[in-house]
């Protein structure tokens, strides 16, 4: 199987939203820069690994990117992790789904650095999900 590893949900605002989650459930919040796209990676679990993994079995972090124009982008979505992205694309779209990869490279994944290659997807009722080939593997 091939499990969630993280969840992205969107903001308008991201200082609002992060005081939110912080206030609401304790969360902590890394703010990424203009060159990540303006991303806050939520931590929602304690952590003692460098990896950022959390400690407790079962919990999975989190990140905030900013809404577009896109409709797709206004709801929240999960991540799965996969040993093969490229074979896990051929998979989706057998199953009736869509790749559909970023702005910049449609239809191919991206490298987040020092997480592993990423790309976006929807299933075959619509749904936004990303799919992760984690660096280093699982």
């Amino acid at each position: 199987m091939n499990p969630v590893v993280h969840f992205e949900m969107p903001y308008e605002d991201r200082d609002r939203a992060a005081k939110f989650y912080e206030s609401a459930f304790g969360w902590k919040f890394q703010m990424m820069g203009p060159e990540m796209g303006n991303y806050a990676v939520a931590i929602t679990s304690e952590t003692a690994d460098p990896s950022g993994k959390p400690d407790t079995p079962g919990s999975i972090n989190g990140g905030f990117y900013k809404k577009s124009a896109d409709p797709s982008s206004h709801c929240p979505s999960f991540v799965i992790a996969v040993k093969d992205i490229r074979e896990a694309m051929k998979k989706v779209e057998a199953a009736g789904g869509t790749v559909v990869g970023s702005k910049d490279k449609p239809g191919e994944p991206d490298m987040i650095p020092g997480i592993g290659l990423w790309i976006s997807a929807k299933d075959s009722e619509g749904n936004r999900i990303s799919i992760l080939e984690p660096s280093g593997q699982m």
